[in-house]
């Protein structure tokens, strides 16, 4: 414990200090790491703590970059009205999934899950007027909470506290007697429909707090890219999230917030070498199945077993 408490400390002073000594560029990768860190964790709650597949989350996250977006740039709108707003409609989206979706399971869920974030896709690519279709909406400002949030530092220790915030709240949910029942759910829903858990509220719960907190981490991207496009809602950005999170481990929290920071760094290393990386993001995806199961923390796991065993 205090081992981890000590982790914990220095990693934080890090990312304290991490302004102070990269460069620009290096900065703003370490910022979208953060907010996709957020995004596989988000996701974990669905599918490491509660046994529910999904292939759909990219819909919330880009939901609430379109709704911070479109509040901006055509209602004009203040940023305290416009970021809460795009929350609550990923929220919002994230209960009408739950609710025509989670009657179904394994794959069928899967299934239904991408179908209906492809609608949502559809309705930002094919709603030119609105969204900007294909060209989606450029010049998205920054917000101002009190201070300027204009710069690459300001606005990167905002989203540090962010992140650090969410994800305080994610670890104390899935610590509390909820989490524990989302991990009976996980292991067995009729055992907890006998012990008189509702199962299907519980899961319904789980999914739309994953929603929120996919939207919290929209939000924040949306402001980082100061763009947004159908490409936020694509299917590859949820599997993107899918992979961070079996690459990380599964139901961690921790391990799909370093899968994020790998599959970003790699995304963007990969990318600047070649256009290959949907390939590349399928190899990675096939060598963590066969030699990483379990994924990174898994294999950390495993390694300070066997030296506990000498």
């Amino acid at each position: 414990m205090r081992g981890r408490f000590l982790l914990a400390f220095a990693a934080l002073i890090l990312f304290a200090i991490a302004p102070f000594v990269l460069a620009p560029y290096y900065l703003g990768l370490l910022t979208k790491m953060l907010i996709y860190a957020l995004f596989a964790m988000s996701l974990d709650l669905m599918i490491g703590f509660t046994g529910l597949a999904s292939l759909g989350h990219a819909a919330f996250f880009g939901l609430s970059a379109y709704t911070v977006g479109l509040l901006l740039m055509r209602a004009h709108v203040d940023h305290w009205i416009a970021f809460p707003a795009g929350i609550a409609a990923a929220t919002l989206c994230g209960l009408i999934f739950a609710l025509l979706a989670l009657r179904a399971r394994g794959s069928y869920l899967l299934m239904i899950t991408l179908a209906l974030a492809q609608v949502v896709w559809g309705v930002a690519f094919g709603w030119r007027t609105l969204t900007g279709g294909d060209d989606g909406l450029p010049g998205v400002p920054r917000p101002t909470f009190f201070i300027s949030l204009a710069d690459d530092q300001s606005f990167y220790y905002f989203v540090l506290v962010s992140v650090g915030v969410a994800s305080a709240l994610l670890v104390a949910i899935v610590s509390s007697p909820f989490g524990h029942a989302l991990r009976g759910i996980r292991e067995s829903e009729s055992r907890m429909l006998a012990l008189g858990f509702d199962v299907w509220r519980h899961q319904l719960a789980s999914f739309v707090l994953a929603a929120a907190f996919a939207g919290l981490a929209g939000a924040l991207y949306v402001y980082h890219n100061k763009f947004v496009s159908p490409n936020f809602l694509h299917v590859v950005v949820s599997a993107e999230a899918l992979i961070m999170v079996i690459l990380g481990g599964v139901g961690t929290l921790i391990g799909p917030a370093i899968g994020a920071g790998l599959i970003i760094f790699l995304d963007d290393f990969i990318s600047s070498q070649t256009q290959r990386w949907l390939l590349c993001l399928g190899l990675i995806y096939v060598a963590t199945t066969i030699f990483a199961p379990r994924g990174l923390i898994g294999l950390y796991n495993d390694h300070v077993s066997r030296k506990q065993k000498r």
